[in-house]
């Protein structure tokens, strides 16, 4: 692939000037939360759970509403799970994420003294938390440098030509060896945003795109349609 360090400054350079003079300014789900709760672990790692599959508008009223009510890792573990699925029935597959964060929560206190761990073994202990919550919860509420992939990600990483994998998984693991640590912070986040704002998944916006030059998907996809 060459040498990525200075070709992934730039792409996000660019996407972060491209982000910025959009007309859609909403920040992602994740970043509202880590600015409206202050970091707090414990509410990042539940509204990341809440978030799969879901629209971050959703997202943002379902955490709301549930943290109104179930603020700790004990309230909500000791929570009365038709109160749970009621504040968050606005988020998509309410009944199964029910379980899920009271179950985690219940982890939390009984495992980690009511502390949500800091290090990625220890957050892939916990129910329904996979790579990309565990790199979230990293990111948004510790600061700490990872890569969440989520479908985002993966599908501009690979359209840009920075990786050639099939699975979010591969994406990271493929971002960590050419991606130098100090741009892991803002990537999740720039790129999401990108992702909803100009390369969506269907109709991409690459007539107003700064990166079409060196973009494998619209050489390979969008200009033949156009001959």
């Amino acid at each position: 692939m060459g040498d990525e360090k200075p070709r992934i400054g730039f792409i996000l350079g660019r996407i972060g000037s491209m982000v910025e003079s959009s007309r859609d300014k909403r920040a992602t789900a994740l970043a509202e939360l880590r600015s409206a709760e202050e970091g707090d672990p414990f509410r990042i790692l539940i509204g990341t759970v809440l978030s799969h599959r879901t629209r971050d508008e959703s997202t943002s009223k379902a955490t709301e509403r549930l943290f109104s009510v179930y603020d700790t890792p004990q309230k909500l573990a000791d929570a009365d799970p038709k109160s749970v699925r009621e504040l968050i029935r606005v988020v998509g597959f309410y009944n199964m994420k029910t379980r899920n964060v009271i179950r985690v929560a219940k982890q939390i206190v009984t495992e980690f003294g009511g502390e949500v761990p800091d290090d990625l073994e220890s957050l892939l202990t916990l129910h329904a938390v996979g790579r990309k919550t565990a790199n979230c919860v990293l990111v948004y509420a510790f600061n700490k440098p990872a890569i969440p992939v989520d479908t985002h990600v993966h599908r501009i990483a690979n359209r840009l030509g920075l990786v050639k994998t099939k699975t979010p998984e591969e994406t990271e693991l493929e971002l960590m060896k050419t991606v130098p640590k100090k741009y892991w912070l803002e990537l999740n986040e720039l790129f999401v945003r990108f992702g909803q704002t100009t390369c969506k998944p269907v109709g991409p916006r690459c007539d107003i795109c700064t990166l079409t030059a060196g973009c494998g998907y619209y050489r390979d996809v969008v200009l033949p349609k156009t001959k």
